[in-house]
Formats: structure tokens, sequence, C-alpha cells
């Protein structure tokens, strides 16, 4: 079974917290709020999502990459997909 339906209730916890602190930074842009707290909300936004794609990154590293079993060309396939998305997301 994969990770993000078995760890699913942590996962959604994690993207409601993220949700949350959007609508504060919104709400914080709205209310031109000290660019010190903008900043602040920004950077613990993208710790947050850090913080959320690394869970997601291991726990498909761990399964779909790195699991026993896999074909050589499964696994070349896996990196490729996570190669892939490692350089979106690091852009």
């Amino acid at each position: 079974m994969a990770h993000t339906i078995t760890g699913h209730k942590q996962l959604l916890a994690r993207v409601r917290r993220i949700q949350g602190q959007a609508s504060a930074l919104e709400k914080a842009l709205l209310a031109q709020s000290d660019c010190a707290a903008v900043l602040q909300q920004i950077a613990a936004i993208r710790g947050a999502v850090n913080g959320l794609m690394a869970q997601v990154l291991e726990g498909h590293l761990r399964e779909h990459v790195g699991a026993q079993g896999l074909s050589d060309a499964a696994r070349d396939a896996g990196m490729d997909q996570v190669t892939a998305v490692l350089r979106s997301y690091l852009r």
C-alpha cells in the first residue's frame, strides 16, 4: 500500500497547517503588516512545505525506489522520476 495512503492523516494535517499559514500570510498582507512579520510567515510556510516534501519523498524512496524485489528497470524509472521532481522543486 502506498505511503501516501497509509500516512494520509499525518500528511493531511501538514497540508492543513500549511493552508492555515498561507491564510495568515494573506491576512497579514491585506492588513499591510510589517515586512518582518510577512517575511517570517513566508519562511514558516517554506519550512512547512519543505517538511512535507521531505516526508513524502522519504516514503517514496523507501517504498517505490529502494524496495526489495524491484527490477533494475523499475528502480531506474523510479530514480528518473525522483530526479525530475527534485529538479523542478529546487528551481
